[in-house]
């Protein structure tokens, strides 16, 4: 990085190419920890879409339900997005939609058994990956680093 600086300073001397750093390291940084927490995800044939369904399920407790417009609301997604993820999920068994007990036009979402087995196993993987990813930091660093991003995220 620091040699491609130079070069843009010798190149454009009336411009600061210090920013071209900071935001090339950051998209380094996600796209190895993309790839990181990607490749822990192929072993149970998961996409992100999945895993972040299934992990959004599994931390409301055991037997809980979320409709669908509330999971694309706390993922931040449209609700078309949602459908297409739920549809792949319940065809592998991993999600069920029930009607909703307090309004019959409604669905509620909730993991059958074998959802929340696979989320409670891949959450350990997904926590010890993540470890490995940042473990140069220390915990300390750690804390920076996420006051930092929350600055510019």
């Amino acid at each position: 990085m620091d040699s491609i600086l130079v070069q843009w300073r010798q190149e454009r001397p009336d411009i600061d190419p210090g920013v071209m750093a900071v935001c090339g390291e950051l998209l380094r940084a996600a796209a190895r920890v993309r790839d990181g927490v990607g490749t822990n995800l192929t072993a149970d044939d998961l996409d992100f879409a999945g895993f972040d369904v299934l992990l959004t399920l599994r931390r409301q407790g055991r037997g809980s339900a979320l409709s669908p417009s509330e999971l694309a609301q706390d993922m931040m997604i449209s609700t078309s997005a949602m459908t297409n993820r739920l549809d792949r999920l319940q065809k592998r068994g991993l999600i069920e939609r029930l009607a909703d007990p307090e309004d019959r036009r409604a669905l509620r979402v909730v993991l059958t058994e074998t959802g929340f087995a696979l989320a409670e196993r891949i959450v350990v993987s997904h926590v010890a990956t993540e470890e490995r990813l940042v473990s140069a930091l220390s915990p300390d660093e750690r804390m920076e680093l996420r006051r930092l991003l929350a600055k510019i995220g």
